[in-house]
């Protein structure tokens, strides 16, 4: 349990969690209510990345910018990023559709990693590396190589909320603090129950290895990263990381 006295209290100042869904795939709320339990909980920034591929991808972006652009403004202190998880998308394919995402409007492009508890296609984390998606969503346990590359390519790696995903939590955190490779905590929720409170945020840290200076080290590189996301809706985009 964190205490005064390590500092672990002090994280996250602001949830940043840009990775959830909502009723447009496989969550269960609408993006008004996920937005207003998120904000509820201590979120600063909510990421819509719901499911999809060449068959919904124009709806689901669609639907996200709608709702960040309707709630824009209604909360101080608080936003919605729309974004997308590509999911289960042949490797070859994926590049192109990441591309595609940020044509429609995706601040945020997700894309769904090598799970161990799914039968995720192997080379789609190297496809989504290679095609500088935003974050990849649970690699399971991915080696310094590849992380590496995420680094070099300004992909961040993340740690997961959610079970069965977050087996491999240990070992992505591993590799990204051997290679330098930023690091982002994500819910991916599906239901009320999933969403991140600063407690869970830092269970989860904890429980990848990271030590607060980590975990701090993790909370200004997703706040950063938030910021530089939304003012990419009017700037044009540029690769390679966080200055």
């Amino acid at each position: 349990m964190a205490t005064s006295r390590d500092g672990w209290e002090a994280v996250p100042k602001g949830i940043v969690d840009l990775h959830t869904h909502t009723f447009r795939s496989d969550g269960e709320l609408c993006p008004a209510e996920l937005a207003q339990r998120a904000r509820l909980n201590g979120y600063s920034v909510l990421g819509l990345a719901d499911h999809a591929d060449h068959s919904n991808l124009e709806a689901v972006l669609d639907s996200a910018v709608k709702a960040a652009k309707s709630l824009r403004g209604a909360y101080p202190g608080f936003r919605v990023v729309p974004g997308v998880e590509i999911t289960h998308v042949p490797p070859p394919l994926i590049p192109g559709l990441i591309r595609r995402a940020r044509e429609l409007g995706a601040l945020c492009v997700v894309v769904h990693g090598e799970s161990p508890v799914e039968p995720v296609e192997p080379g789609t984390n190297l496809a989504a590396i290679s095609g500088r998606c935003d974050i990849l969503a649970h690699p399971g346990p991915i080696g310094e190589r590849e992380a590496l590359l995420a680094a070099k390519n300004g992909v961040a790696l993340e740690l997961s909320a959610r079970g069965g995903h977050s087996l491999a939590n240990g070992a992505v955190a591993k590799a990204a603090l051997a290679t330098g490779c930023p690091m982002v905590i994500s819910s991916d929720a599906h239901a009320p129950g999933d969403i991140l409170s600063p407690a869970l945020w830092r269970m989860v840290a904890r429980g990848a290895g990271l030590g607060v200076a980590d975990a701090r080290k993790l909370a200004a590189f997703a706040a950063r990263l938030a910021k530089r996301l939304s003012a990419s809706s009017a700037v044009p985009r540029e690769r390679g990381g966080i200055p």
